[in-house]
This record gives C-alpha cells, sequence and structure tokens, in this order.
C-alpha cells in the first residue's frame, strides 16, 4: 500500500515537472519561492492588500484577521532581510531585524500611522506575546524526558549565579576604569541589564529608585539599557549559534544534557508518536497550553509570582507525574513548532512596533555605555559556558540561557532564543528572566535602601549622576 502511493506521489511529480504554462508554473512559483513560510505570490498579495486598505480607508483594523496578515507580511519581511544580510545574517540578524527595523520606522515615521495604531493596538489589547510564550513553554516541557527537566532545573542556577557575580563584578570594574562612579555603574548600567526585562525588571526598579533617591525619571534611564542589553544578548545567541555549528560536540542543539540510554521509555514513545497527528489532537495541544497559563495566572494571584513562571511549575508538574497521554503530549509538541516556525516573526514586528522605541536605544547609545554593557554581557555568557560545561552540561545550550538573563523579560526570550536557533530551551530561560531578574532586583533594592543609604555609604548625588 505504501510503496504504491509512494509510487503515485512521484508520478504526479513527475507530471507536473513536465508540464507548463496555467496553473503549473503558478503552482511551482508558490511551492519553491517564499518569504519565511509565506509562498511568494501570497506575499505579494498580502502587501498590496495593505497598503490598497491603508490607502483608500486611511486606516487599519486591529481585529486578528487583518493582523495576521499584517503582522506576518512586515514580520517574516523584516525576518528575511535580516537572514540576508552578509556574515551577520547568520549571526542573529533576523531576529534583530524583525525587532529594531520596525521600531526605527516607527520612529522615523517610515512605516504608516494606520498600520502602527492598529499593531499597538491589538499587541496592547490581546496580550497575544502571552499566547506564543506559553504555547512555547509547554510544547517544550512536554518534548523533555524527565530526567532531563529535573537535572536541568536543578543544575541551571550554578552557572547563571557564577555568570551574574562574574558580570556584575567585570562590568563595575570597566565602568570604573571608564571613569564611572562605582555605585552608578551598577545600579544604572549593570543591574537594568540583569533586571529581567520591562515589565517585571525595569519598572519596578525605577520605581524602587523614585522612592529612595527622588528622581522622576528612572525608566527613563533604566529602559535604554535594558534594550541595549537586550540586543546584545540576541548578538550573543547568534555568535553562539554558529560556533555550535563549528563545533557539533559543544551542543545538545537545544537540549542542556547529553541523552543517557535508560531515557524514559514513555517519552521516546511521546516523541514517536508526534509522526501520527490529527487535527482534534492539535486543538488538545493548545488547550493543554492555556489551561496551564490559566492555572498560572492564579499561582500569581495567590502568591505574586508571574503568571509564565506559574504555568512553568505546573506544566513540569504534569509532566512529571506523566499527567496527559502520549498523543496530547504530541499534540503539544505540534503546536509548539507551529508556533516557533510560524509566528515567531510575526509577534517581534508587534513587539519593535508597539513597545521598543527606537529613540531610548539612540539615547542610550554612547561609547562608554556600550563598553560597559558588551563586558557585562559577554562575561555573564562566557562565565556560564564553562560553568556548565565542567558540570557536564552542553555549553552551547547553557551559554544561551546566560544570554537570555540580560533580556527584555518575554520579548528578549523570543528574540535571544530565535537567533540562537534554540526555542526548546524556552522553559530555562524564563527562569532566568523572570526569576532571576526578580531577585536581582529585589535584593539590590534591599541593600541599597538598608546598607548603603541608611548607614550613609553612597550619596544620592553619586548615584544619580
Amino acid at each position: 500500500m505504501g510503496k504504491t502511493h509512494n509510487k503515485e506521489k512521484s508520478t504526479i511529480n513527475h507530471i507536473e515537472e513536465n508540464q507548463t504554462g496555467w496553473p503549473y508554473n503558478w503552482w511551482r512559483l508558490m511551492d519553491n519561492y517564499k518569504i519565511g513560510v509565506i509562498p511568494l505570490p501570497l506575499f505579494i498579495i498580502a502587501g498590496i492588500l495593505i497598503f490598497l486598505e491603508v490607502l483608500v480607508t486611511g486606516k487599519l483594523p486591529s481585529e486578528i484577521v487583518e493582523m495576521v496578515v499584517t503582522c506576518a507580511f512586515f514580520g517574516f519581511l523584516c525576518g528575511e532581510i535580516g537572514k540576508r544580510l552578509p556574515i551577520v545574517g547568520k549571526m542573529g540578524a533576523a531576529a534583530i531585524c524583525a525587532t529594531f527595523i520596525p521600531s526605527a520606522l516607527v520612529y522615523y515615521g517610515i512605516l504608516p500611522k494606520p498600520v502602527v495604531e492598529a499593531t499597538t493596538k491589538f499587541y496592547k489589547d490581546t496580550h497575544i506575546l502571552y499566547l506564543y510564550i506559553c504555547c512555547i513553554i509547554v510544547g517544550s516541557i512536554m518534548n523533555m524526558d524527565k530526567r532531563t527537566l529535573i537535572q536541568g532545573f536543578l543544575k541551571i542556577f550554578i552557572p547563571m549565579l557564577c555568570g551574574e557575580i562574574v558580570g556584575m563584578l567585570v562590568g563595575i570594574s570597566v565602568g570604573y576604569l571608564l571613569g564611572l562612579n562605582v555605585a552608578h555603574t551598577f545600579f544604572f548600567l549593570v543591574l537594568p541589564i540583569m533586571a529581567g526585562g520591562v515589565g517585571e525588571g525595569a519598572i519596578p526598579l525605577s520605581i524602587g529608585y523614585g522612592d529612595l533617591l527622588g528622581i522622576e525619571d528612572g525608566l527613563g534611564r533604566v529602559l535604554p539599557i535594558v534594550m541595549l542589553g537586550g540586543l546584545t544578548g540576541i548578538i550573543c545567541g547568534g555568535v553562539l549559534n554558529r560556533i555550535g555549528k563549528a563545533y557539533p560536540h559543544l551542543t545538545g542543539n537545544g537540549k542542556l544534557f547529553p541523552e543517557s540510554d535508560n531515557t524514559n521509555t514513555t517519552d521516546k514513545k511521546t516523541l514517536k508518536s508526534e509522526m501520527v497527528i490529527d487535527i482534534t489532537t492539535f486543538a488538545s495541544g493548545v488547550l493543554l497550553a492555556t489551561l496551564l497559563y490559566m492555572v498560572g495566572s492564579l499561582f500569581k494571584v495567590v502568591t505574586g509570582i508571574p503568571a509564565p513562571v506559574g504555568m512553568l511549575f505546573a506544566a513540569v508538574l504534569v509532566k512529571l507525574i506523566s499527567g496527559v497521554s502520549p498523543k496530547v503530549l504530541s499534540g503539544s509538541q505540534v503546536v509548539y513548532k507551529f508556533f516557533q516556525t510560524s509566528v515567531t516573526y510575526p509577534i517581534l514586528f508587534a513587539v519593535g512596533v508597539a513597545v521598543t522605541e527606537w529613540k531610548d536605544i539612540i539615547a542610550a547609545f554612547t561609547l562608554t555605555n556600550l563598553t560597559v554593557i558588551i563586558c557585562t554581557v559577554v562575561s555573564l555568557v562566557t562565565t556560564g559556558f564553562f560553568v556548565s560545561k565542567k558540570l557536564g552540561m552542553y555549553p552551547i545550550d547553557a551559554a544561551v540561557i546566560s544570554c537570555c538573563q540580560s533580556g527584555q523579560g518575554g520579548t528578549g526570550d523570543v528574540a535571544i532564543l530565535t537567533a540562537a536557533e534554540r526555542m526548546e530551551l524556552m522553559p530555562f530561560a524564563q527562569i532566568a528572566t523572570r526569576i532571576g531578574g526578580a531577585i536581582n532586583v529585589s535584593l539590590s533594592l534591599l541593600i541599597l535602601a538598608h546598607v548603603l543609604l541608611k548607614y550613609n555609604l553612597v550619596s544620592i548625588a553619586e548615584l544619580i549622576n
């Protein structure tokens, strides 16, 4: 039966290859030429329709149907530009371009205003990023064997902690050598890099600075540093990916540990069952991810821990107790693959338009700031690389997680893991970003309030100047 099917399929392909004219040439154009995942003819039609609607009506609806087309068109276009850049195209430029080109286009008024307004409204009203993150996290967790899951969460804190300590010391030392005050370097350059992004990092940090130091522009000072730190992390992720391709023995391509012979039998069966999938199983995978996110939201109400982290813990528990069938697990893996390949660049475009301020990036673009930021992030990542190697982990993959410690929260994790081509590491990236960032911000503000300022070890003037 299988041979007959293959023979028929090859005959059909042979006939199509020898046919010319309509519709065969059109079909070849659709199948062989793509921008991202979009066939070139559909991509061109999408662009024409978007700009026609803007020109004719003067506006663009922020409804999901229109936004799917808009974000897909611009996201994959910017990603394709990044991929085709010489040298840097293979070092994460696609993720950088998909995020920062839209931001620059908005700032310089090149992107049509209706597109900007509709995209911003859609992104902020729907919180689409959280759907993306929950599907990626749940899918990647369900794709791990239990041994790797347990080992990963237990061991990843060691390179994370060592990387942060070394990164902080190096950043402060470089700032001091460049003539900066030590306290100012730490609290306004080094700490924002490792604060865990904007929502859980820069904003709480700026509020704390406002209360303790009496400054009103705390967010304006901190946010550009967060963005430049995230940009450096994206570049480091892309470089690590190239190193992994050059030296395959250093990477597990999304896995933290070498697979053992006694890998859980159930997990192996689950991976095999991924090949047999129907639409109901796919739907079950989406529902599993969203249900676990609702658990995380309830967890946030009770504990105050961010919903994605609560969801992460819930997903790990479900995996460890074998709480869902192999068929549903395979569905969540297919959902993960779909979001990874088809939704990443549209999401990054929306992030660039809605929440990435180009003027803030330009404001922080000084030689001194860049030197401190680059040295801090590189030392953080390098330390993670060597410490994880000593622990028997794949150093490239562990170092990618270290990159996420300098990312812009969930959006930064997406961009860094996209540049590194290791979206499977999202659960660990969320731990590094959200929990690691929260700990850094909380401890630093406590030390600032109850030690440095209380005992006059540092003055407010030294900190803010």
